[in-house]
């Protein structure tokens, strides 16, 4: 009985230690260079009605319930959602550069509560736009802890690429 309590005992303080090492932020981004100039682009990304044509979310998740809200466009554009795979949430744009960048608030209420934020920068390059999608935000000690099992960059990294990949295809048609 001992020896069990021991080996419990000594699995979580290598849980807990590994946990505490880990960074008090986090950022996941991907990049792709689309074959297109930055201002056709930009509408895709500033325009929250136009996510259905590139989101990987909304694809993942088909039952998702969306509301959009604010201005047709830019900062004070509303997203908010609630799906059996996504969640539920709420992002607002938060920034708009014409053809350079988009800056969004990111609230999730399920499957856990948090605040981060997300960014889409456009620059030119190679006869096209390189878009770079990032997320960061505080990691609590509880998200380093869940971060040892399944990190923010294994979730969201491939989900970016995907986006990245059929906002390629949407803004290069």
């Amino acid at each position: 009985m001992s020896l069990v309590i021991t080996f419990i005992a000594l699995v979580l303080i290598t849980v807990l230690g590994l946990a505490a090492r880990k960074p008090d932020q986090f950022r996941v981004q991907r990049a792709a260079v689309i074959n297109a100039p930055a201002e056709k682009i930009f509408p895709f990304i500033n325009d929250l009605h136009l996510w259905s044509l590139w989101s990987p979310w909304e694809k993942m998740d088909p039952a998702m319930k969306k509301t959009i809200s604010g201005p047709a466009t830019g900062v004070g554009a509303v997203h908010e959602w609630d799906g059996p795979k996504t969640g539920s949430g709420r992002m607002e744009i938060i920034e708009s550069a014409p053809a350079t960048k988009v800056g969004l608030k990111l609230d999730f209420y399920k499957p856990m509560k948090a605040q981060h934020f997300a960014e889409f920068i456009l620059v030119p390059k190679d006869g096209g736009t390189e878009v770079t999608w990032a997320m960061f935000g505080s990691q609590p000690f509880i998200g380093k802890i869940f971060s040892l099992f399944c990190s923010v960059e294994k979730i969201c990294g491939p989900q970016f690429e995907q986006g990245l990949r059929d906002l390629k295809i949407a803004a290069e048609k």
